[in-house]
């Protein structure tokens, strides 16, 4: 059982619930500065990929940047509400939200939610899990059960896991599919890690341009102690750096 399975609601709420009109539009805030990308989950299991833009804290609301489908963004204003889930920083962050409306924002069409009357945000270290640096990411090297290689950039990482970025959804890839051979190499690491993953997820995100991309969640399988202090070493290193360019 994991550990948040184990708390109560109000425990919860006291460890991972972020509430208070002032602290949920400084914390949106701070993200819309950054440009984080965020996917919006609305209907029935339709999401796109979008990018907060800013927060009006006279009006309440949050500010973020629609879909280059116009379909998309049709069905997404005739919805109620919508779920945004991202990893700013590699932390874990998701608030629901709605209705939405149509406004302008420095001149472009732009969506904006209420702001949200809480926000949760998750931040285990036994599976913390951060942003790769999108200059020169880690690459993934694994084999499909066909035999097929399967080369894709990282987007994050944890010792439990790593998630992939592919413009083309693999060929038969499946939930639970266990790949073989798979591995990569830590910067400044002396020698490639060599593992087995399972497929844990996979989501389709859509940018505003209309251009698709997934989203590949792998769960290493029998991960020794020591590959994970390595992994957790990176993650140390890359969030020293993050802190002292911030």
């Amino acid at each position: 059982m994991s550990q948040i399975a184990q708390l109560s609601e109000a425990e919860i709420e006291d460890r991972f619930h972020v509430t208070g009109s002032r602290p949920i539009a400084f914390m949106l805030a701070g993200f819309a500065k950054e440009r984080d990308s965020f996917s919006v989950q609305f209907g029935e299991g339709q999401i796109f990929l979008t990018t907060l833009l800013a927060v009006d804290a006279d009006k309440g609301s949050l500010i973020f940047d629609c879909s280059g489908s116009a379909d998309v963004n049709r069905r997404l204003l005739a919805a109620e509400r919508g779920v945004f889930v991202g990893r700013p920083g590699g932390i874990h962050v998701q608030f629901a939200a709605g209705p939405v409306r149509e406004v302008r924002f420095e001149g472009d069409k732009a969506f904006a939610v209420p702001l949200p009357k809480f926000i949760v945000r998750l931040q285990r270290r036994d599976a913390f899990r951060i942003e790769t640096p999108r200059i020169r990411p880690l690459e993934f090297f694994g084999r499909l059960p066909d035999g097929r290689l399967l080369k894709l950039p990282a987007h994050d990482i944890s010792v439990a896991g790593i998630g992939l970025t592919a413009t083309e959804l693999p060929a038969d890839l499946t939930l639970g599919q266990v790949l073989d051979s798979c591995h990569f190499h830590l910067p400044d690491d002396s020698r490639e890690m060599y593992f087995r993953a399972a497929v844990s997820h996979v989501t389709e995100l859509e940018a505003r341009s209309g251009n698709r991309q997934w989203r590949l969640g792998l769960h290493f399988l029998e991960l020794q102690a020591g590959e994970e202090n390595r992994i957790q070493r990176y993650i140390t290193h890359v969030e020293r750096e993050r802190h002292e360019l911030s």
